[in-house]
Parts: C-alpha cells; structure tokens; sequence
C-alpha cells in the first residue's frame, strides 16, 4: 500500500527542489542563500548541485512544473516573492497534479490496482463512492469468515450453492450488488468460498434482494440457505418474519409478495422462502440491513 503523499515526497519533492536550486544558482545565488530560500540544509544544497539526487524524468520534463520553477526561483531571487507564497504556488500545483494528472499516474504506477477505480480522484473524494463500494466488500469478507468458520453451515447449502450478497445504498441493478464468484459449495462438508467479494458477479441472490428493494424493503444483503420447513420455524420462533412467495408466479413473485404482506411490517431481518415448482429446487432467502445480520440469523440455526 502506497500513499500518494508518498509519492509526492519521494518522486516529486526531491525533482522539484533540485531544478529549484539549481535555477536559483544560475541566478546568482550563493549556497547559503539557497539553503535560507528553499528552508533546507546546505549539504542539501551541495547534493542537489553536485547531481547527488535522484531525479524522476516525468516530474523533470513537465512544463507545469518546469514553468513554476522558474517563476518562484525569479521571485524569490529578486525579493518580490515571499518562501510562504512560492509554498502556496508549489502546494496549488501538487494538489493540480494529484487530480487525474501526473501525480494520479505515478500513483497507479506504484498501485497498478488504482487504475481500475479511476485513480487519486476517487480515493480522496469520500463521495466518489469507491469508499462506500470498499466497505460493501469488507463488510462481506467479515460476514463470509463468520459463515464459513461455523460448523455445520454447509449442511444448509442448497444444490445450486449459496451466496451472500450485499449491495451498494442506492443499487439499481445487480452490478451494484456485491457476491461470491461462482458461490459457496459445501466441498467435502465444508463451506467453500472460491474468490474474494466482488460487484455484479451474483445474478440470483442479487435479484432476489433488488426485488425485495423494490417492494419497498431497506434490505441491503442476502443469503439463500436450503428449504426445509423447520428451518423456516426456526427462524420465525428466533424472532424474523417469513413470506412465502410462488416461484412459478408470472411476474416478479418476491416483489408480489413483499409489497401486499407490507415490508414496514416486517422485521429488519427476515425471510422468503418458496418450496419449490417444477424444475426448481426449493429455497428459503434470509434477508436483512447488512451481512453480518443476515449471517448471525442463520447461524442461530445452527446451535444445538
């Protein structure tokens, strides 16, 4: 993991202040005076002069930069500009170049991974959503260890899999739903997770919970556990709501359901569940606020 800040002191710093010495050299400028202008040592100076420091070849060539420099080294050379404003000036052009721009590359060169989120830009802007979509994953990842580590869970997987699915606030469709990667299988007797958490990667638990947001739900995850009538009572006896809905329905059949039982009647977590048509296995649907609700009302069915 790799800060931008660090790229900044690491590639930009080192480049800016030695073209900036040596500007200010070329106009006349002792050492010392170098040293008092840029508020660094002396043997700073000397390395900086002498070709000591390493310089990056981007930040070297950059014409923003190569501008700025001349101009604070004029202004601070003649007096007309003070060390806090070329700081601003200096600062102004850093925050420029963080945006999209040649620090945002640099960045993704030492995190090639921030090239898929859209660079500094979305990593600094809480707003951006990329945030929100990072803690929908986490948020998966703790529920999934919990799940997984509890003895027994994969006696609840159904045929077609499970998977735990949570999406994003204001999801539209299932691209903003979280999910396993080819879901959980019971392997041997124990629930396996083949790939970490990722967007729009579920298409049936994913459905099932926008359907349920459609009708009105503030739902946010899912997990589909295999149908057996005393898991539904289980589940009902622990305190959530149960509906049942027709799988052969022919329109969306949880949305059906959900919108004329009410979802503001319904407990925060709860449950739909079908027992199943022709060609479909049954299944029961536990839903709730987040992951980790839906994982703790299916791991109370697994207590003796």
């Amino acid at each position: 993991m790799k800060f931008i800040e660090e790229v900044v002191v690491e590639e930009f710093l080192p480049t800016f202040r030695s073209m900036l010495a040596e500007a200010l050299r070329d106009r006349g400028l002792t050492q010392h005076e170098v040293a008092e202008a840029l508020g660094i040592s002396q043997s700073a100076v000397s390395k900086y002069a002498h070709g000591d420091v390493s310089r990056r070849a981007a930040v070297l060539e950059d014409e923003r930069v190569a501008e700025l420099v001349e101009r604070v080294a004029d202004g601070l050379a003649t007096g007309d500009m003070s060390r806090v404003q070329a700081l601003v000036e200096a600062e102004v052009l850093v925050r420029r170049l963080e945006e999209g721009d040649l620090l945002a590359r640099l960045h993704e060169e030492a995190m090639p991974e921030l090239a898929d989120h859209d660079g500094y830009v979305r990593i600094h802007d809480p707003e951006s959503g990329l945030r929100t979509s990072e803690q929908v994953r986490s948020s998966l990842r703790r529920a999934l260890r919990r799940l997984t580590n509890a003895s027994g869970f994969a006696g609840l997987i159904p045929n077609v899999g499970s998977n735990l699915v949570e999406c994003l606030p204001e999801a539209a469709d299932v691209d903003d739903v979280a999910g396993v990667p080819g879901r959980i299988f019971d392997v041997k007797g124990r629930a396996t997770v083949p790939a970490d958490p990722e967007f729009g990667v579920s298409e049936h638990v994913a459905s099932v919970l926008l359907s349920a947001r459609e009708a009105g739900s503030d739902a946010r995850a899912a997990l589909n556990v295999r149908y057996d009538s005393k898991i539904v009572a289980d589940l009902e006896a622990a305190g959530y709501d149960a509906v049942e809905f027709d799988p052969d329905a022919p329109t969306d059949p949880i949305r059906e359901s959900l919108a004329e039982r009410g979802p503001e009647s319904l407990s925060a977590t709860f449950v739909c569940y079908q027992t199943g048509g022709y060609g479909i296995e049954p299944i029961t649907y536990v839903l709730g606020p987040d992951a980790d609700a839906v994982v703790t009302a299916v791991k109370g069915l697994l207590k003796d």
